[in-house]
């Protein structure tokens, strides 16, 4: 016989070997001791854990409720740990057998323990060979299933000990398939998903019940380190761990050898978004603060939430702010750290917000509360900020409804309005000029500030403060004249549940974000229909801002985005833009959506000099409503869906320079069809009945 070593080396190897087999023999025969019975209290890390402790027991582990969208599909997820329990009868069997080839291969002979995978794993420590750890299915669900109790990071031979007599003890208590089942819905998988159906709908988006072979595998490779081998970062090496498996189970006879070459030919793929059907974790967050004031406890897990998000839509509101910000960043002039720049220093960055709400409902669509929830998870939906021009809507609401008409003319002009305390308030131009003079309408159009504060004083600012609350607006109106054009501090929902108004004519709706909820076996926890819409404003009064709106959107600081939405779909809206040119707004509707996008500093900063809403905010809403209307998400209204007007309004063709009534010298480009409240119309036109539209829509200039 030829040796490989010399006789004094041959016996050091087999008194290593002997002593490999007297230790396993020791810790079989320890295990079974009464001292070490899972029954008897034990030490974990110092902690003396109370006798009543049952290690071997299969307990419910914490389920996560689950945040589906309006069609049903799952965007988040809301819990201590996302797991949701499935029975071992509806996986593909190929499923639990991956793990076994890989993690147990005995796990259908041994009593818990297995005696073969401890000698190997002593006898590769003893002879530095890299072996597992020899734990098995059993005792590794002992450890996650009671941490508190068995801590898998304590190294000692002596938790080594517990824990196999803890296995043992459960294997006298359950079948195999029960430990088998515990097990793949209590396993580790990476990234806090626990159990395998919740890390199959985050990898793969799917249920366990429709995992391919592939991809069961590609699931059992992630015990050994979920961060390794994890096919969302590391996809190649997550396939050699799983072709690695798929050659385990055709040696170990659970798949043919031809059906295990097969799976390995398929390319690791993952689904995008963490499987989600769009990205909302702001919405998420959202959606859990209001399920828990209307008192479900979501977060203790179990629950089905249906909600109102539209995923066409907020996968366009995402996506517009993305691009929308980055393009921010590449202008010239903008001197702050950009977007990636920021994350690796940890520098301040530009920020956004996006929330778009169904007139109609109240419905939430889409909700978007900054750029990245992972590093900032701060909803900036929520948050206070100066709106800028973007309140003056509501000042020519209450200057129409305080009878001065939309051609009444004003001076856009300087000012300097004597202040209680203080130097007199001088309000000012974004673009530095003054225009003189020129009608209401025009100056909504071309957002003159002047006018908007002389407005503002002569209805009052308390009776703004007292609209914008009737509209939905919670956050305190400040009694001064800068208020008229933003200088009172609101919320970006706020803002745009008050512009539902203008879409309804007068009436204005609640914000909804849940339409039900559903307990673990289906039975309703929680309904939450919509609220009736509630009127609030004149409804002849709303047609005319929405029809000034249009104007703004068509030639106005808005146009930006009428030229990103295709010009047979209605817009209206307005831009906003702080004095200090800190934050920048566009809030804008179409008949069956209104949307509001903010962007800027968490701490108030300059964005950029001359940033404005129509230049940067605007471009972002058209991004998303064009998207969105692109993309399937509604069908297109009809074009002239707002052209009927409210019974009570005239109308007359008049002079866009002058407010006057148009006559043979009014050239086609300045002509424009205004409408007034009866009592409010150029004296002309108050005996002409013709001026008064009883039935269809108008033909518009």
């Amino acid at each position: 016989m030829y040796l490989c070593c010399t006789p004094r080396v041959e016996l050091l190897r087999m008194n290593r070997i002997r002593s490999t087999l007297v230790l396993a023999g020791l810790t079989a025969a320890l295990s079974r001791v009464p001292g070490a019975s899972a029954q008897n209290s034990v030490r974990v890390s110092g902690q003396r854990q109370p006798a009543e402790s049952e290690p071997w027991q299969i307990v419910q582990p914490p389920q996560s409720s689950l945040v589906l969208a309006r069609d049903g599909s799952l965007v988040g997820e809301i819990g201590r740990q996302f797991r949701t329990s499935v029975a071992l009868k509806v996986m593909p069997r190929y499923l639990p057998h991956a793990f076994i080839a890989v993690e147990d291969q005995r796990f259908y002979q041994h009593d818990g323990v297995d005696l073969i995978g401890v000698a190997s794993a002593i006898k590769g420590k003893l002879f530095g060979q890299r072996r597992g750890g020899a734990s098995t299915i059993t005792q590794q669900l002992v450890g996650n299933m009671h941490p508190d109790i068995i801590d898998r990071r304590d190294l000692s031979l002596s938790r080594k000990l517990r824990e196999q007599s803890a296995a043992r003890e459960m294997e006298r208590h359950y079948t195999k398939d029960q430990i088998l089942e515990a097990y793949l819905n209590q396993v580790d998988l990476g990234h806090g998903w626990f159990g395998v159906e919740a890390a199959s709908r985050h990898y793969f988006a799917k249920s366990a019940s429709r995992l391919s072979l592939a991809e069961a595998a590609t699931l059992a490779a992630l015990p050994k380190s979920p961060v390794l081998y994890d096919p969302t970062r590391f996809p190649a090496r997550a396939k050699t761990r799983r072709d690695l498996i798929l050659g385990l189970m055709a040696d170990q006879g659970y798949i043919a050898r031809d059906a295990a070459e097969k799976a390995k030919s398929e390319p690791v793929v993952t689904a995008p978004d963490a499987g989600m059907s769009a990205p909302a974790q702001y919405f998420v967050d959202a959606v859990r603060q209001a399920a828990q004031r209307a008192g479900i406890p979501v977060a203790n897990g179990g629950y089905h939430i249906l909600t109102t998000l539209d995923p066409v839509l907020q996968r366009a509101a995402v996506v517009a702010l993305e691009d929308g910000t980055a393009r921010v960043e590449a202008r010239p002039g903008y001197r702050h750290p950009s977007y990636a720049a920021a994350l690796k220093t940890r520098s301040p960055y530009l920020q956004g917000a996006i929330v778009a709400i169904d007139p109609s409902s109240g419905d939430v669509r889409a909700l978007v509360g900054g750029r990245n929830y992972a590093t900032s998870p701060f909803d900036r939906v929520f948050a206070l900020r100066q709106p800028g021009s973007a309140i003056k809507p509501l000042v020519y609401a209450a200057a129409l409804t305080d009878s001065i008409p939309a051609n009444a003319i004003v001076a856009d002009t300087a000012l300097s309005i004597p202040m209680p305390s203080g130097p007199n308030y001088q309000p000012g131009n974004a673009d530095g000029q003054f225009l003189g003079l020129m009608t209401v309408h025009e100056a909504l159009v071309r957002s003159r500030n002047p006018v908007a504060v002389q407005l503002g004083m002569r209805v009052g600012i308390d009776s703004i403060a007292v609209l914008a609350q009737r509209l939905g607006i919670t956050s305190p109106i400040a009694a001064v004249p800068s208020s008229a054009i933003g200088a009172s501090a609101v919320r970006p929902l706020e803002l745009v549940t008050a512009y539902t108004a203008f879409a309804n004519l007068g009436s204005v709706v609640q914000p909804r974000l849940i339409t039900r909820i559903e307990d673990a076996t289906g039975r309703p926890a929680y309904s939450a229909p919509p609220a009736p819409l509630t009127p609030a404003l004149d409804p002849r009064v709303a047609f005319i801002v929405r029809r000034m709106m249009q104007d703004v959107a068509d030639r106005g600081t808005g146009a930006a985005a009428r030229q990103a939405v295709p010009g047979s779909i209605p817009i209206a809206g307005k831009t906003g833009t702080t004095n200090d040119n800190a934050d920048v707004w566009f809030v804008g509707l179409t008949p069956d959506l209104v949307g509001g996008v903010w962007l800027g500093f968490d701490q108030p900063t300059m964005i950029a000099p001359g940033a404005a809403g129509g230049s940067l905010a605007a471009p972002i809403w058209g991004q998303m409503i064009a998207r969105y209307y692109a993309t399937g998400g509604s069908t297109a209204p009809a074009p002239n869906v707002w052209d009927v007007p409210p019974p009570g309004l005239i109308y007359a063709e008049l002079n866009r320079d002058t407010g006057a009534l148009a006559d043979s010298t009014t050239t086609r480009d300045h002509r424009y069809i205004e409408f007034f409240l009866i009592g409010t119309e150029p004296a002309a036109l108050k005996n002409d009945p013709w001026r008064m539209p009883q039935f269809g829509p108008l033909v518009f200039y």
